[in-house]
């Protein structure tokens, strides 16, 4: 199966200025997220940049860059102008694959592609891991989302759904509905798949109230009534690096693996 990779990647993080070229392992932060869109078996990779600190960066270990406008305001719209340079056939299946995961298993990057490919039905496909811990239900940066019956999103929320009206809302401890033993919910695991002209659809239409809402992009496919495969995810999705102590977490977690 081929299958395109783009790593959008800006310098302007707040939270963590200049990210993608933070060290890790003696290596910049996008290396190590290209090496593992690399091990996933794509036909092609770009990292997907404003900036030419990125761009240097990038053809130093010999990857390819694809320069886009200051302007653009998501990763989504670097991906779009991306894919109009390139002047991708409309079907050719894009895996949007953040430029802040240098852990995410390459099987997973398959495992989207794949999901995407086996649903022509579907307009993106996406992945989910089972939340067992209340702190997480209740955490506004957990993205959660909840499925129907044939794995399709109903909705996207930094709120915690479903609401169990049983548990959540009487006087526990949370280490006491958590300790239940079942799943509280699905978490969100923000790697897509699209076919390349979906991506300048979406774009075309602008956001909508509940994306600007919740602050959550794929709620603008639901809005329009597009459907979003979203498979519980096959191996380790590792952490995404937001923060200084993310860094570090990671750091210490790729030391010991070697």
């Amino acid at each position: 199966m081929t299958f395109t990779v783009m790593i959008p990647a800006r310098l302007g993080s707040s939270r963590l200025p200049g990210k993608p070229l933070v060290d890790i392992l003696g290596e910049p932060m996008i290396r190590h997220v290209h090496d593992r869109a690399r091990e996933s078996g794509a036909g092609e990779i770009y990292v997907v940049t404003d900036s030419d600190e990125v761009k240097e960066a990038v053809a130093a270990f010999g990857g390819s860059c694809i320069m886009t406008s200051t302007s653009c305001q998501s990763g989504t719209e670097r991906l779009a102008e991306a894919v109009k340079k390139l002047d991708m056939a409309p079907e050719q299946i894009v895996v949007n694959l953040q430029g802040d995961e240098p852990m995410m298993s390459p099987r997973c990057i398959q495992q989207v592609a794949q999901g995407l490919r086996q649903h022509p039905d579907c307009s993106i496909a996406t992945l989910c891991e089972t939340i067992s811990d209340m702190a997480e239900m209740r955490d506004p940066n957990i993205v959660k989302v909840i499925r129907d019956a044939r794995y399709c999103a109903l909705y996207f929320s930094r709120a915690p759904i479903p609401w169990d009206r049983t548990h959540f809302g009487r006087h526990e401890s949370e280490d006491s509905v958590s300790g239940r033993g079942s799943r509280l919910g699905w978490r969100h695991i923000g790697l897509y798949a699209y076919r390349a002209g979906y991506i300048l659809d979406y774009v075309d239409r602008g956001p909508c109230f509940l994306e600007e809402t919740e602050s959550l992009e794929q709620l603008r496919a639901l809005y329009h009534g597009d459907r979003i495969l979203v498979l519980e995810a096959n191996d380790d999705t590792g952490w995404g690096v937001d923060t200084p102590d993310d860094l570090e977490r990671i750091r210490s977690r790729m030391r010991k693996d070697g």
